[in-house]
């Protein structure tokens, strides 16, 4: 085996030149791994924004329903402070 201070310059472009397909193979590799990496982040970041949106419609939705109950809670209280009122007035007017 040779040291490798003792090697010439051709078997130095020998060794580079077998290791480039290696190398250039790796790197391409690399690089359609880190795309396919980025059309998952953004598939992914798609998906998580559709979640949000339905979760904020769902939100909007509770919210304007339970207004609804509110509002019909207290229509309805307003009408039977109106009919106690009405019977307590009766009260007070026979006696």
């Amino acid at each position: 085996m040779l040291e490798l201070g003792r090697m010439t310059d051709s078997q130095i472009l020998a060794i580079a030149l077998a290791s480039a397909p290696t190398m250039i193979t790796v790197l391409i590799g690399i690089l359609i791994n880190n795309a396919r990496l980025g059309d998952v982040r953004h598939y992914m970041e798609a998906r998580f924004n559709d979640v949000d949106r339905r979760f904020e419609d769902l939100d909007r939705k509770l919210d304007h329903r339970f207004d609804d109950i509110k509002d019909m809670w207290r229509s309805e209280l307003h009408r039977v402070e109106e009919v106690l009122d009405a019977r307590l007035k009766h009260l007070e007017e026979r006696s």
